[in-house]
């Protein structure tokens, strides 16, 4: 039986005490905005079915309104020639006021996405440490010279901020993710216009107002709330948008940059995952099986770097099975305002009927449901951790992520029969392999193709990593010493210092 934790009024009460009461607006130019309709989004906690906040209802007004802004503060605004190390001071001061506002962020986060608020805590200290990161590229950018070119030549190469960068972020991590963009951005010397999930505005409108307070000049980074057709639609097609980061679905991703072509928008794209833990009989068994139910189970699944897939050696699987049978049992889902748990509410309804119809097929295709596979009672959209298990190469639950608290369960015999399992979806985002012989690790971490392999661990990160992956999981990389240079160009500068030989010689008295 799953261990359930209630929600509690009073624990909703302190949480919604922090939250504004009245409703947000744009943050545009510097300031708040009210949107061009006066419509609005209503946004429920997922969890306890109350209101939480309520933000503009965009529209493509509002998103041109904001998008000239910030073609002016790139065009003529001094964001673009600040020095890097003033740049690097404004992006602490936001790491300081991220890390001061920190409860807050958190509070924001955990009511509107439906996540825990001990691991939405985690999430804003992770994303201030990104910003400080960040800070400290935002003095590294640097271009190069060549004076190899002859005694009267000489080569330099300049790196120039982009220009103005839309970034869509999706609902799963409002926070951390625009901050694995944002920051960097800013850190080249772009300016932005951010559209958040319109079911998880609210922290990102927070960012806003606290990187004015850090002294980002006005019109550097605005924030326009509302949907993908009305505002993110606009991002990806308008001529002074001139690069477009985007996170989101592999289905949306497709359409994003089908849109960007038409104006030849540099884009980047952390998309979908169906990520594979593979298994060796030699592996600290113990440590792997806490790894899978925190790989399967961590953010309610919504995830694109969940484990999701288990692929296990057949010697040690039937054990295996068993033991995170157990564990799924145990881990604490419930209220996410309670320090104890550990899954939370699913984003909406839809979402969670879309995951227990995925968990339905698989049962309907032969599969076993060990663990979880139905609703859990109260007013939010629960989910119970599942775990299915008997799943076939060939099943949606072996290819297609269901972005939800469920792991399936694949068997191998051979190192290349698991590699050859691990690669057989059309994702490459990420994968854990777990063996204590290096060998092992090395031969299939190279065999599998995803942008980061995990050895005896799972879902460990640092700024210092890149992060993307092959295939549909997306396009380029987040995070590591060169993102802050993908949100450049380069310029080439061929100087000449002596007098140009020509191109041929004219005799002025036409005889030659």
């Amino acid at each position: 039986m799953t261990l359930h934790i209630p929600l509690d009024a009073a624990r909703l009460d302190r949480a919604l005490a922090l939250l504004p009461r009245e409703a947000h607006q744009h943050f545009i130019g510097g300031k708040p905005v009210p949107g061009e309709s006066g419509e609005t989004i209503a946004r429920e906690s997922p969890a306890h079915g109350v209101l939480v906040s309520r933000v503009p209802a965009g529209t493509e007004g509002d998103a041109r309104r904001a998008i000239a802004v910030a073609h002016e503060a790139f065009v003529s605004g001094r964001w673009p020639r600040t020095p890097g190390a003033e740049r690097a001071r404004v992006l602490h001061r936001m790491a300081d006021l991220i890390e001061r506002d920190r409860e807050i962020l958190a509070t924001m986060d955990a009511l509107e996405a439906g996540k825990p608020i001990a691991q939405a805590r985690d999430e804003i200290a992770g994303a201030a440490d990104i910003w400080r990161y960040a800070a400290g590229l935002a003095r590294q950018i640097a271009g190069e010279s060549y004076s190899n070119l002859g005694e009267e030549r000489l080569g330099l190469v300049l790196r120039e901020p982009i220009g103005v960068v839309g970034i869509v972020t999706p609902w799963n991590f409002p926070f951390l993710i625009v901050s694995q963009k944002l920051p960097f951005a800013l850190a080249a010397g772009c300016t932005a216009v951010v559209k958040p999930s319109e079911m998880t505005s609210s922290s990102t409108l927070h960012c806003a107002r606290l990187l004015a307070e850090a002294g980002l000049p006005d019109g550097a980074a605005n924030v326009v709330t509302g949907t993908g057709p009305a505002v993110g639609r606009v991002l990806t097609q308008d001529p002074r948008i001139d690069m477009v980061s985007f996170t989101g679905s592999t289905a949306v991703g497709k359409a994003v940059m089908a849109a960007a072509a038409e104006t030849l928008k540099k884009v980047s794209m952390e998309l979908g995952g169906k990520n594979p833990q593979i298994v060796f009989p030699d592996a600290d068994l113990e440590a792997a099986s806490d790894a899978a139910a925190f790989g399967a189970y961590f953010n309610a699944g919504e995830c694109c770097n969940a484990g999701s897939r288990l692929i296990l050696h057949r010697d040690v699987a039937a054990g295996f099975v068993a033991t995170l049978t157990d564990r799924a049992r145990s881990v604490p889902v419930g209220d996410p305002l309670d320090e104890r748990t550990r899954v939370g509410a699913l984003v909406s309804a839809a979402h969670r009927d879309k995951v227990l119809s995925a968990i339905a097929a698989a049962r309907d295709g032969g599969a076993a449901i060990r663990a979880g596979g139905e609703p859990m009672g109260g007013p939010g959209f629960f989910v119970a951790p599942t775990l299915i298990d008997g799943v076939a190469p060939d099943m949606a639950a072996a290819r297609e992520e269901i972005f939800g608290p469920v792991v399936s369960v694949l068997t191998f015999e051979t190192a290349a029969e698991a590699i050859a399992l691990a690669n057989a979806t059309a994702y490459g985002l990420s994968a854990g392999v777990w063996s204590r012989d290096i060998d092992t690790v090395m031969a299939v971490g190279r065999g599998v193709r995803a942008g980061t392999v995990w050895a005896n661990t799972f879902m460990d990160g640092a700024p210092e990593l890149p992060f993307g992956g092959y295939g549909q999981s997306g396009l380029g990389r987040e995070l590591g010493r060169n993102a802050a240079l993908d949100y450049t160009e380069e310029k080439t500068f061929h100087i000449r210092t002596g007098p140009r030989t020509a191109w041929w010689s004219v005799d002025p008295t036409g005889r030659g």
